[in-house]
């Protein structure tokens, strides 16, 4: 019989969870819990086989709990379950060790599918959607490699600073200024400021969506 604890902090989410897993033979729900800290407790001492962690609790992020249990409890089955399935939460929570990524949303044979999965194999990492992310990764446009002042200039373009000011900021003369501009752009396929910062976002190389700039 495998035991569950589910960790959610929505109670229409556990009762969902223990209504589907009300007669399943193999199954027992032995305890719920709303907040990180509660969950560590009830799994210190009920020691269940698996547990359900949603993304979104109340004191700490799930995944991040999820990295401390598995430290904590080698053999625990860990499900992460969300209703987020963009492919950067699907490979952190394969980087924490999880057992299994499912979402909200799906089929109840494929959320106990994955539960059972994780009761028998917790160091084994399942996920419906893990092929086509891996795909997409491969496939997405390579990203550029910066050098440190060409990483300065990007971040005084961001910034909202004129070739001419960049110059100053750098102690160096605008025609250096402008070939290192020039070196950026070439780099990021950009053909303007704009699009230059618009690009480095997309590709990750900067945080945050650059204001309106005019084009350059």
């Amino acid at each position: 019989m495998t035991s569950l604890i589910f960790i959610d902090s929505h109670p229409v989410t556990r009762l969902g969870l223990a209504l589907m897993v009300n007669g399943q033979p193999d199954l027992q729900v032995v305890g719920e819990a709303g907040t990180a800290a509660e969950a560590i407790g009830l799994i210190g001492a009920l020691r269940p086989d698996v547990v359900t962690i949603g993304l979104s609790l109340p004191d700490r992020p799930g995944l991040e709990l999820a990295a401390e249990l598995r430290d904590r409890f080698e053999g625990l089955g860990i499900v992460i379950l969300t209703a987020r399935g963009e492919d950067d939460v699907l490979f952190r929570a394969l980087e924490t060790g999880a057992s299994a990524f499912v979402s909200k949303t799906a089929s109840a044979p494929e959320i106990l599918g994955a539960i059972r999965h994780a009761a028998v194999s917790a160091s084994s990492f399942s996920s419906r959607g893990l092929a086509a992310a891996l795909r997409r990764r491969q496939e997405a446009p390579a990203v550029p490699v910066l050098s440190e002042r060409e990483r300065q200039v990007l971040s005084l373009l961001l910034a909202g600073l004129s070739v001419p000011d960049l110059a100053i900021r750098l102690h160096i003369s605008a025609s250096t200024a402008k070939t290192y501009v020039a070196r950026l752009y070439d780099k990021l396929g950009a053909n303007s400021k704009a699009q230059a910062l618009l690009t480095a976002v997309r590709l990750g190389l900067v945080d945050g969506v650059p204001e309106p700039v005019p084009a350059g």
